[in-house]
């Protein structure tokens, strides 16, 4: 990269079922207002806006006009990204790197609770071959959990392992939405959703929102003491259709965390990382994304759970935000993870910090067909 770029401010609101009381401005504005807070600036001083919100989801057209007065976008500049909200940092990451622009404001809103989540989701699918199917997030993620299962001999006590760490870790954050106490008992009998994904394996339905601001190095050092640096970063597109690869693999998901590996100087992702915030709407899949990101080899990702590695004390921490598993509003998921990982490394996390020492940190998340790896690092520069 030409120059550093920085995360300077995190935010994020507590996250509900249903946040009818207030409107999708008003939602994001909640997190809007503590970046500014925490970097001392106003919205006027806000030179650009990258927001993350979804049509179908908000329920109108160009739904990012519900909340441009909110990010101080009149007579200035917004960009919107849908639904995916870490192509949304990378986004504001290129408005940056671009040089026209030094204070960038990243903001991810979502109400779940205003739609039904099936009938949103299955218009995501191909409207001609796969959406008369009814197929939705839930039932694709089945079929995806079904194929690794098999291909892997993984077990359904295993899964519920993942759900049990990360509810458990949730209810050491305040923002979380379903932080629990449980067994792979109390997993194993919750309800059935779809085969073999129950309801405790499962994300809930949630509104939130979550904001970030950006700057240049030089700008970065005036506003916060404590900058989070982004020093890699890549996205990949998966193949739209089921039956185009195999439902256990990620090939994507490898090809976009080698080149942000790449571009961050890391090698050896499991010893040159510290602590990960993955995508993980359902716990067999934080299994198979140690793989994919090389956190272990092939079928090995139950073996990082069953010895406690990736726990809160473990070697490698992941999810001790609870992870999607314990709050998901779609559209600012990707963000969370994001502002996750740079409240570890500031050492800012309060009761959910790690005890390890994180100086380096992985944010990975999926919007769509679009897998996004952040790599970020704090050093003395």
């Amino acid at each position: 990269m030409p120059e550093r770029v920085a995360i300077c401010a995190a935010a994020q609101t507590r996250f509900s079922p249903d946040r009818g009381d207030v409107s999708e401005g008003e939602l994001a504005w909640e997190a809007i207002k503590q970046v500014l807070d925490q970097t001392g600036l106003q919205l006027s001083e806000i030179q650009s806006a990258v927001t993350c919100s979804q049509d179908f989801w908000d329920g109108r057209t160009i739904s990012s006009m519900n909340i441009q007065p909110f990010v101080g976008a009149h007579l200035s500049h917004e960009d919107k990204v849908a639904e995916d909200g870490l192509n949304a940092i990378y986004c504001g990451m290129a408005h940056v790197l671009s040089g026209h622009h030094e204070i960038v404001l990243v903001v991810g809103h979502m109400k779940e609770s205003q739609a039904e989540k099936s009938l949103i989701e299955n218009c995501a699918f191909d409207p001609i071959f796969m959406r008369q199917l009814g197929v939705d997030f839930l039932a694709a993620a089945a079929l995806q959990a079904r194929r690794y299962l098999y291909k892997y001999g993984i077990t359904p006590e295993q899964c519920a392992r993942v759900a049990v760490k990360n509810r458990g870790n949730a209810k050491n954050n305040p923002f979380a939405q379903e932080p629990l106490d449980l067994t792979v008992e109390d997993v194993l009998a919750s309800r059935m959703l779809a085969s073999p994904i129950r309801k405790l394996d499962a994300k809930p339905v949630s509104d939130g929102a979550c904001a970030l601001i950006l700057a240049p190095e030089a700008r970065a050092r005036k506003l916060t003491p404590k900058p989070v640096w982004i020093l890699g970063a890549s996205n990949c597109y998966e193949a739209h259709y089921l039956g185009d690869r195999d439902l256990a693999e990620c090939d994507a998901l490898v090809k976009a965390a080698q080149k942000a590996y790449r571009m961050a100087g890391i090698r050896n992702p499991a010893r040159d990382i510290d602590m990960a915030e993955i995508y993980e709407p359902s716990n067999w899949e934080e299994m198979s994304l140690y793989e994919h990101l090389h956190f272990c080899g092939k079928n090995e990702g139950w073996k990082l759970v069953e010895k406690g590695v990736t726990e809160m004390e473990g070697e490698f921490p992941v999810n001790p935000s609870g992870g999607v598993i314990a709050t998901n509003p779609i559209g600012a998921t990707p963000t969370i993870r994001v502002a996750e990982a740079a409240l570890q490394i500031r050492g800012d996390a309060g009761d959910h910090q790690v005890t390890k020492d994180v100086k380096s940190a992985l944010a990975s998340a999926l919007g769509g067909p679009n897998w996004t790896v952040l790599t970020l690092l704090r050093r003395s520069l």
